[in-house]
């Protein structure tokens, strides 16, 4: 899958630069409606092989234009943790336009942010009203200077699998090279502004691997998580775990993978009492907001359901 983009790209934090990129859109024009905003938008629906899935044996690589919907519908079998996030978020009609590179690079949910009328760090000031002000939603690791969770779901599933990404000026970048730990409060992501995601790329599955993904959110469906886990297991004949990739999302400057919880459930045959054991690690160093302190049990809740889910 070979990719070339040619481009030039000027987008101050605000998002009201010169250009923009816009793979499905779905967040962009959203964002564009509310601010204001009015930069010439660079398509790149268009630029041959952004998009598709290319199986190796060295692993998979999907195209950073490839769409969320199609990620959940054909990679079931091989990456069932990463399947299932993707058809878990949103709406259909979101998931057949939202893009995984989309999905890796959105901005921030926070309402502080995309109010025409509010500054923040990540709009070009030098504060986050949030963290004095409403911030229900926010994060439950108060870790970075922002406090509202990174939005990306896919990025939690690929942390499992330590999928790596490509760009257009950097290959074998990890989830965390791209997305950082939080610390720099005007950015969402730490790619340079002329630097193009192009592709994610997998390891190679792993027969017998089981997953669930859950997240608890505020109404019946179509809604961001207030909290959100992700799990992947494979277990011998004696029905053991020999490995497992846990992930959460929706609480944090950037999706966690939970290394400590993860070494628990290896080992085990996943009984009650490791499952319990791991519910309540899965919260060990938080250090919730005024208003997130009831994340604390979402938490819980949605590691202890998708730990239960492969273990049934």
């Amino acid at each position: 899958m070979s990719v070339t983009i040619l481009t030039a790209y000027d987008e101050r934090p605000d998002g009201t630069g010169d250009f923009v990129y816009r793979a499905g859109g779905t967040d962009l024009q959203e964002r564009l409606r509310t601010t204001g905003a009015t930069p010439h938008v660079l398509d790149l629906t268009g630029v041959p092989g952004f998009a598709g899935i290319e199986r190796a044996d060295a692993g998979t690589t999907i195209g950073a234009g490839t769409t969320v919907a199609t990620v959940a519908r054909e990679l079931a079998h091989d990456y069932p943790a990463l399947a299932l996030t993707a058809a878990g978020l949103a709406t259909p009609q979101v998931r057949a336009m939202a893009t995984v590179g989309g999905n890796l690079l959105q901005r921030t949910r926070c309402w502080y942010f995309r109010h025409p009328h509010t500054s923040c760090f990540k709009s070009g000031g030098d504060s986050c009203p949030a963290r004095d002000g409403r911030h229900l939603y926010g994060n439950v690791f108060d870790t970075a200077p922002c406090v509202h969770p990174h939005p990306s779901s896919l990025a939690m599933a690929l942390l499992t699998y330590a999928a790596t990404v490509d760009t257009t000026q950097r290959d074998g970048l990890s989830v965390g090279d791209v997305l950082g730990d939080g610390s720099d409060p005007r950015r969402d992501h730490l790619l340079a502004d002329d630097e193009v995601l192009t592709r994610v790329v997998l390891p190679p599955p792993v027969a017998g691997e089981r997953a669930a993904y859950f997240r608890a959110i505020s109404r019946f469906e179509a809604e961001w998580p207030l909290a959100e886990a992700v799990c992947r297991v494979v277990r011998d004949d004696a029905g053991r775990v020999t490995h497992c990739g846990l992930a959460i999302g929706g609480v944090a400057p950037t999706p966690l993978r939970l290394s400590a919880v993860e070494d628990l459930v290896v080992g085990s045959t996943l009984g009650d009492d490791v499952v319990d054991a791991a519910a309540t690690a899965a919260t060990q160093g938080a250090s919730p907001l005024p208003e997130t302190g009831y994340k604390i049990e979402l938490v819980e809740g949605v590691v202890r359901e998708v730990l239960e889910r492969v273990a049934s």
